[in-house]
């Protein structure tokens, strides 16, 4: 029965997660333009946006592929959901698997694909355009991204969500870590293509992938990439932050306390930075964070051979 709650939960907690990404962007985004705004505006601002794109008329584009199109905007939706699916919400995950790290990995891959066939299936230039934007950004951080997530399953000697949270219960691996756990905020940002790394869907090229996109579609496609990104701040909390631990509160409490956190520095830190160059990105990627998380992960083995983690 625990596990069908946690289950049930997910959703519900995703959700709440893309509802509050939406709502403080929005605030932001008012106070940057010299706009005020109370709560209540900015709590039903998303749901404005939703019933907006709801009743809107879709549209399409001379020979597109609605069926890529259609399996990229649901695919984006899935890879967020089925990733945030190995975050322990406590001590229980609702998919405890063995290889949880890899799992999340994988649906980032899957990520990369949906967000190609949205680019691909208007039969538009400038969507195809950032659909590739997308895959080449991805190629530039997961490497880096890799090595950050590594370092956080070295260090408790296994891929499991839920043991590598146990490992945390003295000190949590952010404190020894704290490249790795930089690196993998930049690359959540980047999986997400949020902030200065939003080029996949940028003005420069009237909306990117996502520039064809009306109606339902598009609300699908904003709707999996907050979810994606509340996925990725989610995968933080457990990989770097202790998970559940942490005094006076219960663990299922500290979980999305944790989260939250995560995701209200990632959004601002959208309205901080400017948007990044993809030729540049690469170029830092490949030779600043590469390099910077293969020695982090080099520290962690070392450390964690001196006081006999792996194997005990």
């Amino acid at each position: 029965m625990a596990t069908v709650a946690v289950t049930c939960l997910l959703p519900v907690a995703l959700v709440a997660g893309a509802w509050w990404v939406t709502a403080l962007d929005g605030v932001l985004a008012d106070r940057a333009a010299g706009l005020s705004a109370g709560a209540g505006r900015a709590l039903a601002r998303p749901g404005r946006e939703v019933a907006r794109l709801l009743v809107a008329q879709r549209r399409t584009t001379l020979a597109a592929d609605g069926m890529l199109r259609w399996a990229g905007v649901v695919a984006l939706v899935v890879a967020a959901v089925l990733g945030a699916a190995v975050v322990p919400l406590g001590w229980r995950a609702p998919a405890e698997l063995s290889v949880g790290v890899v799992w999340f990995n994988a649906m980032e891959v899957v990520a990369w694909a949906a967000v190609w066939l949205v680019g691909w299936g208007p039969n538009s230039a400038l969507s195809l355009v950032c659909g590739y934007r997308f895959v080449a950004q991805g190629l530039s951080y997961e490497l880096p991204h890799m090595f950050a997530i590594i370092a956080a399953a070295l260090g408790a000697g296994s891929l499991r969500m839920s043991e590598i949270v146990d490992a945390q219960a003295d000190l949590w691996f952010v404190v020894w870590m704290p490249a790795a756990f930089a690196v993998y905020l930049l690359s959540a940002a980047a999986m997400a293509f949020w902030g200065p790394f939003d080029a996949p869907v940028g003005r420069d090229v009237a909306g990117g992938a996502a520039g064809e996109l009306s109606g339902v579609d598009r609300l699908l496609f904003a709707g999996g990439r907050r979810l994606l990104l509340v996925a990725a701040a989610a995968v933080a909390v457990p990989l770097f932050l202790g998970g559940g631990h942490g005094p006076w509160l219960p663990a299922w409490a500290w979980v999305p306390l944790k989260a939250l956190a995560v995701l209200t520095l990632l959004v601002w830190l959208r309205h901080r930075l400017p948007v990044v160059r993809m030729d540049r990105w690469a170029e830092v990627s490949w030779i600043v964070l590469l390099p910077l998380t293969m020695v982090q992960t080099l520290a962690v083995a070392l450390v964690t051979l001196a006081v006999g983690g792996v194997g005990r």
